[in-house]
């Protein structure tokens, strides 16, 4: 067991050692994993949660900032609820922007920068939030700034205070300030002053669109999306359905990993370079995205951003890639030279990309079995050359090379799959034209 704050316990059960079995990592290695291999990531990263708060609570041994005062109470609360509803405890600090959060106020007070730790005060929220998800009685004082109190995984409300109370109590809760107060409705519903966290059902699983958490993806501020109108959130609703749909009609098995894997979509504002998407392994769970223009385009940047999480987690477990030796490479999708590690995070992505348009070639019609018929043929042939790259760099661990290798057999049979001439003459050229921009900004490519 490891004392927190006044005695509170993080439990040690919870921070166990994690190890993935060899038929799973190589199910991973060949682009899928199914069910059980999501299961054992999930697991390693409900661990680094806990680790990550068993640290924050460290920092607030001895603290003597006004932050700290705060975030006493909240933690005190928080081991409160883990006793009484594990399920409440584990969706708060499970939220995405849990860890980005802490990772944030960790990293601010191990480099001891100037008004690091200014983010401490947020556990009272995150433990606020639990309280309410559990139903349990409690008092917390939380910080307004700016202007909002943000319970993380719920909503957020106006306050005109810097300093304000939540109370909840025999199932109500309410947040207060002085002057003021916003009650929480029942199942978190929209009331004056109280802007929830819109559900996306989709059949089974819902996502969560996450458009006010100030830690929701770490890495976007600049692209981030502010809170969405109704017109707009129901227009992302229906893009969301129609590309998770299309997803689990093409491929089942990726749509059962999303759903158990990504639980929030944080909305990017729109690019004129085109579609834009992220994730972040600070924000485990999370993915970032502009409003897809078709169903296409949704259900290609699932089953991209999906890949990304999947190789992040497993990355926390098995080291793939040795540190850095300054070498760089060329990524078929990327402008700029990447490492290794980099280029391996593409590969996979790319992986994932290529076996989404195959399967939806075998599908589509016209122009959109055109364009899968060109994604297919550009993609198989670019995480191709990258899966050689990473062969033959010498950056790879052993198990980063048998990982690699099982990623080669399943790339290999498709590049002798057949593609109507258009399709591939098209892939040939965006290829060509890539490649001759990268080399203008940055020379010849590695062999």
């Amino acid at each position: 067991m490891t004392a927190g704050p006044r005695g509170n316990r993080v439990r040690d059960q919870e921070l166990a050692y994690h190890s993935i079995p060899r038929s799973l990592f190589d199910a991973l290695a060949n682009g899928g994993g199914g069910p059980a291999a999501i299961r054992v990531l999930l697991a390693a990263q409900r661990s680094k949660s806990v680790a990550l708060l068993r640290g924050v609570l460290h920092a607030l041994d001895g603290a003597g900032t006004e932050q700290a005062r705060i975030a006493r109470p909240g933690a005190e609360v928080l081991i409160a609820v883990e006793s009484r509803d594990p399920a409440a405890y584990a969706r708060a600090i499970c939220y995405p922007s849990f860890d980005a959060w802490a990772t944030h106020t960790l990293r601010g007070l191990s480099q001891q920068r100037a008004g690091a730790g200014t983010e401490l005060a947020r556990l009272a929220t995150v433990a606020a939030a639990a309280a309410i998800a559990a139903g349990m009685d409690a008092q917390l004082a939380v910080r307004a700034d700016p202007g909002m109190v943000f319970l993380p995984s719920l909503g957020a409300a106006h306050a005109s205070s810097d300093g304000a109370t939540v109370r909840t109590s025999q199932g109500r809760a309410e947040i207060s300030w002085p002057g003021g107060r916003v009650e929480i409705p029942p199942e978190y519903r929209s009331a004056p002053g109280w802007q929830p966290l819109r559900s996306c059902p989709l059949g089974e699983y819902t996502l969560i669109v996450d458009d006010l958490d100030p830690f929701r993806m770490p890495g976007e501020d600049g692209r981030i999306q502010p809170r969405l109108g109704a017109r707009e959130a129901g227009d992302w609703s229906r893009v969301l359905r129609a590309g998770y749909q299309l997803l689990a009609t093409t491929q089942p098995e990726v749509a059962e990993e999303v759903a158990l894997m990504i639980r929030v979509v944080v909305p990017l504002a729109p690019s004129a370079h085109g579609q834009l998407s992220s994730s972040s392994a600070d924000a485990f769970g999370a993915i970032a995205m502009s409003r897809p223009p078709d169903p296409y385009t949704c259900g290609v940047t699932f089953a991209h951003e999906l890949q990304h999480l999947k190789l992040s987690a497993l990355r926390d477990i098995v080291p793939l890639t040795e540190p850095d030796d300054g070498r760089r490479y060329y990524a078929p999708w990327r402008d700029d030279p990447r490492p290794a590690s980099g280029l391996l995070q593409g590969a996979y992505a790319h992986l994932g990309i290529t076996r989404f348009w195959r399967a939806a070639r075998q599908l589509a019609s016209g122009e959109a079995q055109a364009r899968a018929d060109s994604e297919f043929g550009l993609w198989r042939e670019g995480t191709a050359r990258a899966v050689a790259a990473l062969l033959a760099s010498g950056q790879l661990t052993s198990a980063g090379a048998d990982f690699v290798r099982g990623m080669s057999a399943t790339i290999g049979p498709w590049l002798q799959e057949p593609v109507p001439a258009t399709a591939r003459a098209k892939a040939a050229a965006d290829a060509r034209a890539h490649l001759a921009r990268w080399e203008l900004n940055n020379g010849p490519a590695p062999a």
